[in-house]
Formats: structure tokens, C-alpha cells, sequence
């Protein structure tokens, strides 16, 4: 390990020799104000399936951002934190086969079981299909 300026620098893990940090669903991949996720509400370009429903609206960055709104109808917290778990794991994993500068307000179907597999497909199918709408 070398030392920086005093500080000892850890080298960031690998897993076959892909840095592991360049699928990480950092800040900037979020959808956090309130505000944008009335923009994609109000551009009702959206595609669904059985298992979510995605809306879109571009937002000028040169990657997608991800934000999600789960509802009480999904159920209990438990539910709703695995929902949310399950849709960033997919987002995070097929983030480079989402179209680019496109914000995505995904949200659970009710009756759909969360599986992250499953959500892959969907949610890059889903989301090419609404981000042609624009």
C-alpha cells in the first residue's frame, strides 16, 4: 500500500478486473426533488408491464437518473423497502443499456413480486419504450 500525503490509500477492490465502483448507484443516478418528479409526471411518457410502470422525461446529463415512488398499496414497509432494493439493483446492473440523459420515475405494480432478474428485463425494455415517446 503507498501512502498520499501521510494518509495510507487502500486499493479499490476488483472482481474480475473491472473496478467495482463503476457500478455503483452514486448520488447523481437519483431522482431526489420533488420537482423533477413532477416534470416526468406531467410528460406522461410512459410504458408498463405486469410489473412496473415507468415514466420519462430527459434531463440533459449524459446518463439516466433513477427515482422511485412506491405506494401503500405495494404493502407494508418491509414490501416497499424490498421493491425499492430490488429496482436499484437492477437500475445499478443495466445502467449502461439505459438510454442516456433520461430521467426514469419508476413505480411497483400492486400485485407484482418483486425479483431482480425479472426487473432487469423489464425495467430496460421499459424504459427504451418510454424514452422513444419523447
Amino acid at each position: 500500500m503507498k501512502s498520499i500525503n501521510g494518509i495510507l490509500a487502500i486499493p479499490a477492490r476488483t472482481c474480475g478486473g473491472n473496478r467495482m465502483g463503476d457500478e455503483r448507484f452514486l448520488h447523481a443516478y437519483r431522482i431526489l426533488r420533488g420537482a423533477d418528479f413532477q416534470r416526468a409526471f406531467k410528460r406522461r411518457a410512459t410504458a408498463g408491464d405486469d410489473r412496473l410502470l415507468v415514466f420519462a422525461f430527459p434531463n440533459e446529463l449524459p446518463h439516466p437518473r433513477l427515482g422511485l415512488s412506491v405506494s401503500k398499496k405495494v404493502g407494508n414497509a418491509v414490501a416497499r423497502n424490498r421493491w425499492k432494493r430490488c429496482i436499484r439493483e437492477a437500475f445499478r446492473l443495466t445502467r449502461e443499456e439505459l438510454p442516456s440523459g433520461v430521467d426514469f420515475v419508476v413505480i411497483p405494480r400492486p400485485d407484482a413480486v418483486p425479483g431482480t432478474a425479472d426487473l432487469k428485463e423489464s425495467l430496460v425494455r421499459l424504459a427504451r419504450r418510454a424514452a422513444r415517446k419523447l
